[in-house]
Formats: C-alpha cells, sequence, structure tokens
C-alpha cells in the first residue's frame, strides 16, 4: 500500500541471571483505528506572524526525562510516568532509546517478559530489532515501521538486536512507548501487528513533514488498529518551519526528540528531551530553532475510563488482577516464545502498585 500524503499550506488549523534479574528490578520496558481512506491534499494555516486563539499558558507543565537502565549497559530516557503526568490520555509509559552505537559483537537483549493490560509500541528513527513473541511472531522492525502489540489477557516477548547486525554493530535510535487499553479491552485476545512505513499517512509541505503512526490527526487516519480515541504522530520540522497543533483532543502533549522548539503563544524556547504537556483546548504553533531542525513525538488523546494499577510489566483496573499475574508468570503459565530458552524473573521486591491518576 503506498503512503497517503497531505500537504500543508495557508488555510486550516487542524551472570546472565544476574544480570536479567537487574533488569527485571529496573522495570522492563518493551519494544515495542480504524478506517483507512486516501487524503486530499489540505490546506494548514502556518503563519508565523499569527498568535493563536487561548491566550499564554498554552504549556501546563514540561517533564524532563530521566535516565534508566534497560539492560546492563543500555540506558533508555523515559519521560513517563512521572509525578507531574502519568499519563496522556491512554499514553501510560514512554521512554527513548538512543541515539545509541552498539558496537562490533554488541548488541541489545532484551529476554522475555510478560505484559498485561496494555499495548506496546514500537517505532523506530534508525537501527533495528528482533521481535518475538508467544504467538509465534517472529518480527524485524525497521525506521519508520511500527509494531503494536495488544497484550490484553496475557502475552509474552523479546527484544533484541538481529544477528545479522551484529558482526559489524549497528544503531539504536527510537521510541518506545505502552498504551493502556480500555476496560472492555483489558481481558481481549493478545494481538500483534505489523505495519511498513508505507502504508502510514504522511501529512507534509512548507518545511514540516508528518507520519501518523496510530489515530487521527490533520485529517489523516493511520491504518494502525486502536482501541480508543488517541493520536501518535513523528514530526520532523525545518528550521524555522511551524507546525500548528490542533484542539480536536481532549489531552495532548509533545516530545522533542531532537533539536529545539519555541511553542507559542508563551514564544519559549524547550529542548531535546522534554515532554510539553498543553493545557486542554489551548491552541499552539510548534516553530522549529533557526538554523536548527527539529524532531518531535506528537501523542495524546481521550482519557480512559476509571482507574489504572501499573506494576513492572503489568497495566490492569484491578490490583488483584496485577497480583494473579504475577503469580502466573511466577509458576511458568504464560505460553512461552519460541526460539527463546531465557525469561526475565519476577522481580523478588520491585515497586508497589501504583494507580493513576
Amino acid at each position: 500500500m503506498s503512503a497517503v500524503t497531505a500537504s500543508f499550506t495557508a488555510g486550516q488549523t487542524c551472570a546472565r541471571e544476574r544480570r536479567l534479574r537487574r533488569t527485571a528490578l529496573g522495570g522492563i520496558i518493551t519494544f515495542p483505528v480504524a478506517h483507512f481512506k486516501r487524503i486530499r491534499r489540505r490546506k494548514v494555516d502556518t503563519d508565523s506572524t499569527k498568535l493563536p486563539a487561548g491566550g499564554a499558558g498554552a504549556v501546563e507543565a514540561v517533564v524532563l526525562t530521566r535516565a534508566r537502565e534497560l539492560v546492563e549497559g543500555f540506558k533508555v530516557r523515559r519521560v513517563l510516568p512521572s509525578v507531574k503526568r502519568r499519563m496522556v490520555g491512554p499514553f501510560i509509559f514512554l521512554d527513548q532509546m538512543g541515539p545509541e552505537i552498539l558496537g562490533a559483537g554488541r548488541g541489545l537483549d532484551v529476554a522475555p517478559h510478560p505484559h498485561i493490560g496494555l499495548a506496546t509500541v514500537t517505532y523506530l528513527f534508525g537501527g533495528e530489532l528482533l521481535h518475538r513473541d508467544s504467538l509465534g511472531t517472529v518480527r524485524t522492525i525497521r525506521p519508520g515501521e511500527v509494531n503494536w502489540m495488544t497484550a490484553g489477557a496475557g502475552i509474552a516477548h523479546s527484544e533484541r538486536t538481529p544477528p545479522g547486525l551484529r558482526g559489524a554493530g549497528s544503531e539504536l535510535f527510537g521510541i518506545q512507548s505502552w498504551v493502556a487499553l480500555p476496560l472492555r479491552d483489558e481481558e481481549s485476545e493478545p494481538e500483534f501487528a505489523h505495519h511498513e512505513a508505507s502504508e502510514l499517512p504522511v501529512v507534509e509541505g512548507e518545511g514540516k513533514r508528518v507520519r501518523l503512526i496510530a489515530g487521527s490527526l490533520y485529517g489523516a487516519r493511520s491504518p494502525v488498529k486502536t482501541l480508543s480515541e488517541m493520536f501518535y504522530a513523528d514530526a520532523t520540522l525545518a528550521p524555522g518551519s511551524v507546525l500548528p497543533l490542533s484542539t480536536e483532543h481532549e489531552e495532548r502533549a509533545v516530545y522533542v526528540v531532537e533539536g529545539a522548539i519555541e511553542v507559542t503563544p508563551e514564544r519559549e524556547a524547550f529542548a531535546a528531551g522534554q515532554l510539553l504537556l498543553l493545557r486542554p483546548g489551548a491552541e499552539v504553533l510548534l516553530r522549529a530553532a533557526s538554523g536548527e531542525a527539529a524532531r518531535l513525538m506528537l501523542l495524546g488523546g481521550a482519557p480512559l475510563e476509571g482507574k489504572r494499577h501499573i506494576w513492572w510489566n503489568f497495566v490492569s483496573s484491578s490490583p488483584e488482577r496485577i497480583e494473579q499475574a504475577k503469580e502466573d508468570w511466577r509458576e511458568g503459565r504464560f505460553a512461552p516464545v519460541p526460539e527463546e530458552t531465557e525469561r526475565i524473573p519476577l522481580p523478588q521486591s520491585g515497586p508497589a502498585v501504583v494507580r493513576y491518576p
């Protein structure tokens, strides 16, 4: 399927056991709809001389990343959850991997581990990862592609550097996130879906390009199946270019991956590694700093009904369900991941169950 492209022009704002156990205690990070229709070329107002309505205070809060060791020798930059915000729409977890060069003979190895009550989303800017899961899926993901794994009632998976890249070394750069599931889908059958970059809608023009990973934005809709109202997009801005972010979604955030941006109406600059939490209803313009390109992740959606509890790799509306998942993993009741002989053990003394919100 070819990419669906729309345009921005003026007019619309729219020891291995010890190492594995350390990984478990740190909290495993996994690497990682709708109707798909052709989008006509659209006009989006990017006149940087106009301030959007909504007044000051469009940025409600700013969250900084914290370094966390994913596996021995490889750290990620974690931005969700945080004290300032536990969730943005259905997004309950967000990590940045890299950019990092994995030298010759070195690779990333996240052994099999379990999930319930969430979907893991993998999106890469550079490098490759090999995904295996207990459904029998074996899939390599490359830049611009999407791996969407719905855990539902329970799934186990692993993420590793592909064997063919280990000899000469490789890079790894991407985003890993978790999306909490609606109450009706928490115990659904697990699923895995992979989408090529060519399947995802692209909206571009006037120095900016937005690839829609999931949900709807700028009049486009991704073919990726989601279970709640949301949006998730990869946006690149040339130096000085401006991107409007409309108010069509209730909760919105902007994560600065690379470069720096200015947010209007504040006209305040924000650097890479910052998550900007936007005030509901506030219209904003995102401007890349002059002389420097920027890369952003745009995310959010409708808040989920009820509370969510999170412990290690488990998310649920019920703390009792999390206790059951812990026992199931400890007793080996999750289906095995084919071609894998390792598994990350349940933390002996992990963090307390946290309730959101």
